[in-house]
């Protein structure tokens, strides 16, 4: 049975949310910050990850782990991010501490 997921893969490095009751937690790797994605926008994820599914759930998060087998299987140096307010964003974690590692790509894709 596969579960429902709040978001979606698109090509090879784009997360589309989809689901506005739940935040996605992007997590790329252990040593990159974290990024709650949110109906708003993006935003940084400073609280403790959750320790399971049910706890994530309880709190309205969805994890998504980048390198994991059912998202894209390996780390990313970039990454686009569609959020539910009408904006794709540009995360390039070579950019991580300037203001260029988060950035509006587009303007209203749908």
């Amino acid at each position: 049975m596969s579960q429902e997921r709040a978001f979606l893969k698109s090509g090879r490095n784009t997360i589309i949310h989809k689901d506005k009751k739940l935040d996605l937690v992007v997590v790329n790797s252990d040593i990159h910050p974290r990024i709650k994605v949110t109906q708003n926008g993006l935003e940084p994820f400073k609280e403790e990850l959750p320790k399971n599914r049910r706890d994530a759930k309880d709190r309205y998060l969805e994890m998504v782990y980048i390198s994991s087998a059912e998202v894209f299987g390996e780390e990313k140096q970039l990454l686009f991010i569609q959020s539910l307010d009408g904006r794709e964003y540009k995360v390039d974690y070579s950019k991580i501490g300037t203001k260029l590692f988060v950035r509006i790509h587009q303007d209203a894709y749908m």
